[in-house]
């Protein structure tokens, strides 16, 4: 079944947060260890401008991945830069939802103005490594030891794609 690919509304903060807290829960994608309430997704998803978009992957009515672009940080010589975040819902990967995900959502960015995106994978992710060296994204270095779960220091690896260079 092919999903459909729209910016997210405020009713599907429950979805999205469905998705991310089964990452928390059962992955390394996600250095977060607890789950997040509902408010705290909601104020997430207020956070995002029209610079920043949501984008969610719905099959037959229900959200089945979602990606977004956040704010690098609040100083301002970073306002073109986003962190692009990517998840789909056990069950439904490898059938390409990421991969349309990815797509729309880079074209977004585009869209809006950003220059660069980054990226910080979990060492040893291999699938989203790749998925997004498929999207122009570039290894820039590894931050070793940075984070710690399910008992066991991680290193983060930190992809780049620029947009438009020059500028």
């Amino acid at each position: 079944m092919i999903p459909e690919i729209r910016k997210a509304t405020p009713s599907d903060v429950t979805g999205i947060a469905e998705i991310y807290n089964e990452a928390i829960l059962t992955t390394d994608a996600s250095f977060d260890v607890e789950p997040k309430t509902i408010e705290e997704q909601e104020r997430w998803f207020e956070e995002h401008g029209s610079k920043n978009p949501i984008l969610v992957a719905e099959i037959n009515g229900r959200v089945v991945g979602w990606a977004s672009l956040s704010q690098w940080s609040n100083r301002c010589a970073y306002s073109n830069t986003a962190e692009i975040s990517l998840y789909i819902k056990d069950g439904f990967r490898n059938r390409g939802i990421g991969k349309k995900l990815m797509r729309i959502i880079l074209a977004e960015g585009e869209k809006v103005g950003l220059h660069t995106i980054i990226t910080r994978i979990t060492s040893g992710n291999i699938i989203s490594v790749n998925l997004h060296k498929q999207f122009g994204f570039e290894n820039v270095g590894v931050m070793k030891e940075v984070g710690k779960k399910f008992g066991k220091l991680l290193d983060v690896c930190i992809m780049q794609k620029i947009y438009k260079s020059g500028e």
